[in-house]
């Protein structure tokens, strides 16, 4: 056991790869107790504000699930639903959000903003998403992959392609690293991430014994892995004009039959954690697939994504497991 209690979780790195192995056979726990009707709520009482300055259809109701689960209340407050940042400063919307709840959730742009909320709310704070961290993820996609293989971390051997920037690719990367597996990016030379991410990890890689890789060859990345990962190739707040060129630079990253036979494992899955533009079924997904002459999908063809290797929503209930972990743990009486 691990006292985890008060602590915020904001970023991967805060954590030391024991608490996150703790957390996520936490979740396994809870997950196995909640199918089985003998789940014991340990969160009575307790007030959660959920703060999305960017919406979320997963990561809401997570929040709201574990913590109906466990007996918990939550106020979700939404882009319009609150003055952060507009008439009233983070710090001091911290201070009073800290009065009034035991927790808080905030999804939104800036790393920063996270830090600063924790910094003055008084209260354990959970980053749900920034651009740079997407700590909760990652305890998902962790609980996923070892369901999914009966591999512990550091046996696991996985890849991201695509646009390697941002949340998605930083977090695999340094959660890899944390957790000693076979970590590699795969990503266009002016898409992967910062040089001082990659030095970070491959720090930690040095004391924990994964392996860190960062190419601009899809193919060498995937050989042999367990698991190909990828996310949408234009993040939320970022013009649909960007979607021409980045197509084009991205192209080749694309996640379909092709790539799959590249591992030279017939039981590699696929994962994602959505949406994703599979299919012309969303507006924005027909708009750009029309515009970019990608039918068959952008980051992954439908084809992928519909076949028996997809485990994206087994992925997607993760999401409420590990999140309830994270909520016991550092709220749980």
């Amino acid at each position: 056991m691990y006292n985890l209690r008060n602590r915020s979780f904001l970023k991967e790195i805060d954590f030391e790869p024991s608490e996150l192995a703790f957390l996520i056979d936490l979740a396994a726990s809870l997950k196995t107790a909640k199918y089985a009707g003998t789940e014991v709520p340990r969160l009575k009482g307790k007030e959660i504000a959920l703060v999305f300055a960017k919406t979320s259809t997963r990561t809401r109701a997570a929040f709201e699930v574990a913590a109906h689960d466990q007996g918990a209340h939550v106020t979700y407050l939404d882009p319009t639903g609150s003055q952060l940042g507009h008439k009233e400063s983070i710090a001091d919307t911290a201070r009073v959000l800290g009065r009034m709840y035991d927790a808080i959730e905030f999804r939104g742009s800036a790393q920063d903003d996270v830090e600063t909320l924790a910094r003055f709310a008084g209260v354990p704070v959970y980053n749900g998403l920034t651009n740079e961290w997407h700590p909760t993820q990652m305890l998902a996609d962790f609980l996923t992959m070892r369901e999914a293989s009966r591999k512990p971390g550091a046996e696991l051997r996985y890849a991201f392609v695509g646009d390697c920037r941002f949340n998605m690719g930083r977090s695999l990367l340094v959660m890899g690293a944390l957790m000693g597996a076979d970590v590699r990016l795969a990503g266009p030379t002016g898409l992967q991430p910062p040089t001082e991410v990659i030095e970070v990890a491959s720090g930690i890689a040095a004391r924990t014994g994964a392996s860190v890789t960062v190419t601009d060859d899809p193919a060498a990345a995937v050989e042999g892995v367990d698991f190909i990962h990828t996310d949408v190739w234009v993040s939320m707040g970022e013009d649909k004009d960007v979607w021409i060129e980045r197509v084009k630079m991205l192209a080749p990253y694309q996640v379909n039959r092709a790539l799959l036979h590249s591992t030279g494992n017939p039981k590699v899955r696929f994962m994602h954690c959505l949406p994703a533009f599979h299919d012309s079924s969303t507006v924005v997904g027909a708009d750009i697939m029309a515009r970019t002459a990608m039918p068959d999908g952008l980051e992954v063809t439908d084809e992928v994504f519909e076949s028996p290797a997809s485990i994206v929503f087994d992925q997607a209930e993760n999401r409420l497991h590990t999140i309830k972990a994270v909520l016991v743990a550092t709220l749980g009486a």
